[in-house]
């Protein structure tokens, strides 16, 4: 795995649209005075972090979780269970990412667009290979998806002047 400026430097230069770039920046951290090491990890647009997480929320937010079809994998897995539940609480931090971007970086756009982790389509639907013509297409189904892909679907339409 490639450290985390490296990973940020190919997302924000290399698959960032052209629209976004400035505007949407990646953030990850581990806290080296932790006893653990862990950190966290957020999206900026414009400077205001859109979705924020950290390992420690893994914790003190665990009973917030709806006890809904999705707890029990949400519970049992290693790693969180990356849907809007998992974001909107930011039960996610640095490794969710690194993570995220290895399965992003390692396939198509198109698998990116329809993975189950939601971090991986954020990142799709901002990513330069995906076109005006893609976007357009995907408005139609845009009502089965999260409330947070949903925010950074219209930040990118927006960019793009549609």
């Amino acid at each position: 795995m490639s450290t985390w400026s490296g990973i940020r430097k190919r997302m924000e230069s290399e698959y960032l649209a052209e629209s976004l770039k400035g505007d949407i920046s990646y953030f990850a951290t581990s806290y080296s005075r932790s006893p653990d090491h862990e950190g966290r990890a957020a999206i900026r647009y414009k400077g205001k972090e859109i979705i924020k997480g950290c390992y420690y929320y893994n914790w003190t937010k665990a009973a917030s979780f709806p006890k809904d079809e999705k707890y029990e994998r949400r519970m049992s897995q290693e790693f969180a269970y990356m849907d809007d539940t998992a974001i909107k609480l930011g039960v996610f931090d640095q490794t969710c990412f690194y993570r995220a971007f290895d399965e992003f970086d390692n396939q198509s756009i198109e698998k990116s667009l329809c993975s189950e982790n939601l971090l991986v389509r954020i990142f799709a639907v901002l990513d330069r290979r995906v076109g005006k013509r893609k976007l357009i297409s995907m408005k139609e189904t845009m009502e089965n998806e999260d409330d947070t892909f949903k925010e950074f679907f219209a930040i990118r339409m927006n960019a793009e002047g549609i």
